[in-house]
């Protein structure tokens, strides 16, 4: 990359270049082909980004034009805290542009956004089979220590 990385919000123009990356992230996850999540969910998700109602956000990262990674956060209450939590909820990066401070800008955009919402902490989950992002976790936060539990319907 010649020129820095800017992060900035999403815009309803950038579907088309937002919708890679967000297909990328699912697959990752195993969310691609039979088990790709139904285009209702997509649509949805685009769609809460512009809500002004709705606490869900996304940043993306650009270098000359081109969508490099995206996050999506948002920031919900706690019974611990009168400011809100924001819980930064996907990160992904294109894969031809990870290891060159990608990941890191994004969740640092992040961190700008949750102190100016007034939030006192951010945080996030990735799989324990993860270890190349983790490095970076690692870096930029702090384990908690806190085992996550799920009952899916």
């Amino acid at each position: 990359m010649s020129s820095p990385i800017s992060i900035r919000p999403l815009t309803p123009l950038d579907f088309d270049r937002w919708l890679p990356l967000w297909d990328g992230y699912n697959a990752f996850y195993g969310r691609s082909g039979e088990t790709a999540l139904a285009s209702e969910i997509t649509a949805m998700t685009w769609s809460r980004f512009f809500d002004a109602y709705e606490p869900v956000h996304a940043l993306v990262a650009e270098n000359e034009g081109e969508l490099l990674g995206l996050v999506h956060y948002l920031f919900h209450r706690s019974t611990t805290a009168i400011a809100p939590n924001c819980y930064l909820q996907d990160l992904f990066t294109d894969e031809s542009s990870r290891g060159k401070g990608v990941g890191r800008a994004l969740i640092e955009g992040v961190y700008e956004r949750a102190q100016a919402a007034g939030s006192g902490r951010v945080y996030w989950l990735t799989h324990e089979t993860n270890h190349t992002v983790m490095k970076l976790y690692d870096k930029v936060g702090e384990r908690s220590g806190f085992v996550v539990y799920r009952k899916m319907f």
